[in-house]
């Protein structure tokens, strides 16, 4: 089964940056439509921003519009989220999630919330 290895997480300070990376060991993910969501406590798992397997096609939620950018890799079958000027308010844990291309687009990916078994995660704490 497609199960992703989240990393990059860490301690930062507001205004700062970090760089997630997001694999799938074992399958090719150039079929899959990938996202980036992330869940703090008491709150759902919210959809943070979501691209097309053709590098074309992004979506951003308005939270992060402007500061976030998600890219893929392709010789390194890696999606990458940079994230920079962060607040506080972005503390959470960030997942990945994919779908086949077949079935979604970059903004179904990140609205429709995926079921099914999640990875580990990375934790991202913005703080001073």
């Amino acid at each position: 089964q497609l199960q992703f290895v989240e990393s990059g997480g860490g301690l930062v300070q507001p205004g700062g940056s970090r760089r997630l990376s997001c694999t799938a060991p074992g399958f090719t993910l150039d079929s899959y439509v990938i996202g980036w969501f992330r869940q703090v406590p008491g709150k759902e798992r919210e959809g943070v921003s979501c691209i097309s397997n053709n590098d074309e096609t992004t979506y951003y939620t308005d939270s992060v519009k402007g500061r976030f950018t998600i890219s893929r890799d392709n010789a390194k079958n890696t999606v990458y989220l940079q994230m920079n000027s962060l607040k506080p308010e972005d503390t959470a844990i960030y997942y990945c999630a994919a779908r086949l291309v077949a079935i979604t687009s970059a903004k179904a990916m990140c609205v429709i919330i995926p079921v099914g078994s999640w990875g580990q995660g990375t934790q991202v704490t913005v703080s001073s």
